[in-house]
């Protein structure tokens, strides 16, 4: 690794750590590391502020920080070394190397390409639900990727998406043989000497440097509990130090080359460094020209320079790397606040000073703009209140809104009785659940001060079959379906209606496949598979209006089927017992 060296340019630096701690204070942020390189050499690596508060331990140029979606830009560059190596062609559909990658769309599914994976242009917006907090591994998060609905035509818009990164490095493990986290150690993290950077908050909770993640609600800064991503690995879970990422920079610096060693071709890393899609945002500052993504990297000017930069966010942390390839000029910084804007306005101020031009009022900006955010916030809050019907009540008592519901995408979401009141678990998470109004439940997500309505449905027989709950604003609010008790889905339960029932003179036979499904087979009729209902009625795979209540004597064993059809109802007797 390079050490901080003398350089011509430290001189503009002077007073910076001044500048550092008043704008660690002003925002209430914890601690914060930064390193700059310049012309091929770091010029500072310093740690400021506490990594922990409780023990006042100090940060250092080697304390871990989580690096959030600044990872992107790793796996991007691990998929260009593939493509160097004749493995991978950017523009190659997807399909070509995971045949069974599919998208609710058709021709996305057809058409997407390693490229559109990592450019943010595959049509779906973030759908960070089903990821965040997931006990799904990365296989299943990719086999529920055709369950989620798109908000855009597949190439149409820049859309920003963890998903399609989590599939690009699932692609790059399926291609190298190993996984992802394994290739990118190997074939960048360890020829760039960055020997302490890890990809999961339990290792680095195991290093004797690591800072604490914290978030700030009103007033008060309080330690939160740290996030696991490993799931969605290639999206967002590098945890490592500014002594380390300042050699990252050097490399994208340095045309994909580390000394006399070349991790990346030229020709690989510049596809990554070229703008892919225009970014259709609005121009806020004048200093900041339109921007567009590469490859893992926003591609806009500053103040005229050419810059490059990706931030990184996840729960108690935020991240900028940044660079300016025609000035040989580059930053870090990471701090142990969750949604801080200190990393932008530190980078910012940097290079305000390393290019010669008057400091810009970045704080000042930036607080004006996160009270407009937090006063529209409070609006929208009050609004809520606003539009609530007083004196309205459920339709069904409390605890027949409890139960197991699932998408197929999203997975499983839980109700259950909480004294009075009811309490949700999605994932790995708790949400209170408030009524609001008729059968209309409030869920609050207290980590990030979010307020979503739950909407729950009965169906025609009067029971209360599924929920809707926008987890995701840019589509249709997704449709949570009851699951059956979960006795219903055991091999013990379910083997005693296995048996020949006579109806209409026709054998009906009932027999158990696998060991958790039913199903029923009249002579000259195909097999249908039982869906479990709820008690000890099913209805039939495919068949809408159809179902199937085994009746049970005072005994509890089974002597009949009540089959209910469109065309009436029917009574098969058990003739087997």
């Amino acid at each position: 690794m390079q050490a901080q060296t003398d350089h011509p340019s430290e001189q503009q630096l002077v007073g910076f750590h001044d500048f550092v701690r008043a704008t660690l204070a002003a925002w209430k942020v914890p601690g914060a590391a930064v390193a700059v390189v310049k012309d091929g050499a770091v010029i500072l690596s310093q740690g400021f502020g506490l990594r922990d508060v409780e023990q006042g331990l100090a940060v250092t140029p080697e304390t871990l920080f989580a690096i959030g979606s600044c990872t992107k830009a790793f796996t991007a560059t691990a998929m260009g070394i593939l493509v160097d190596e004749g493995k991978l062609a950017w523009d190659a559909p997807v399909r070509t190397y995971l045949p069974s990658f599919t998208l609710h769309d058709p021709v996305a599914t057809e058409r997407m390409t390693p490229r559109d994976l990592v450019t943010h242009r595959s049509g779906l917006p973030r759908h960070d639900f089903v990821w965040y907090g997931s006990p799904f591994t990365r296989q299943e998060l990719f086999d529920r990727l055709r369950y989620l609905q798109p908000s855009k035509d597949f190439r149409a818009v820049w859309q920003y998406q963890n998903l399609m990164y989590m599939a690009a490095g699932y692609l790059v493990g399926q291609i190298a043989g190993c996984e992802w986290e394994e290739f990118v150690q190997r074939r960048i993290l360890q020829p760039l000497g960055m020997q302490n950077s890890n990809f999961s908050v339990r290792i680095s909770q195991e290093s004797a440097d690591f800072a604490l993640p914290y978030l700030e609600r009103g007033d008060e800064v309080r330690k939160i509990p740290f996030r696991t991503l490993d799931s969605v690995g290639p999206a967002g879970s590098i945890n490592s130090g500014i002594s380390e990422m300042a050699q990252w920079l050097l490399l994208n610096l340095n045309k994909g080359a580390c000394g006399s060693t070349r991790i990346i071709s030229e020709p690989s890393l510049a596809q990554i460094h070229t703008p892919q899609m225009v970014v259709q945002e609005p121009i806020k500052y004048t200093e900041l020209f339109p921007g567009s993504y590469g490859m893992g990297w926003m591609i806009q000017a500053y103040r005229g320079h050419l810059m490059l930069h990706h931030g990184g966010g996840i729960d108690g942390f935020s991240a900028l790397t940044s660079f300016l390839p025609q000035d040989n000029l580059g930053v870090v910084v990471l701090t142990n606040l969750n949604g801080t804007s200190v990393p932008w306005i530190l980078t910012c101020h940097i290079y305000d000073r390393l290019l010669g031009f008057a400091q810009l009022p970045w704080s000042e900006r930036l607080k004006k703009e996160t009270a407009e955010i937090k006063e529209a916030a409070e609006k929208g809050k009050q609004q809520q209140v606003a539009e609530r019907k007083t004196g309205t009540r459920l339709s069904h008592p409390l605890a027949e809104y409890t139960g197991d519901f699932a998408h197929p995408g999203y997975g499983v979401f839980s109700v259950v009785l909480e004294g009075d009141g009811l309490r949700a678990f999605y994932n790995s998470t708790s949400f209170p659940l408030g009524h609001y109004h008729y059968d209309v439940f409030e869920l609050v997500w207290e980590l990030f001060d979010q307020r979503l309505k739950v909407t729950f449905f009965a169906d025609a027989k009067g029971n209360l079959s599924s929920f809707s709950v926008p987890l995701e604003p840019t589509v249709e609010d997704i449709i949570f379906t009851r699951m059956p008790d979960k006795h219903m889905r055991e091999k013990q339960f379910l083997e005693k209606f296995v048996g020949t029932y006579k109806v209409l003179g026709l054998d009906l036979v009932i027999s158990l496949k696998e060991g958790d499904t039913l199903v029923a087979v009249v002579p000259g009729q195909p097999e249908y598979q039982l869906i479990p209902d709820r008690g000890t009625t099913f209805t039939f795979k495919g068949l809408s209006g159809f179902r199937l209540e085994f009746k049970l004597n005072d005994a509890g064993g089974v002597i009949a089927a009540e089959i209910t059809q469109p065309a009436g109802v029917f009574t098969a007797q058990r003739i087997d017992e």
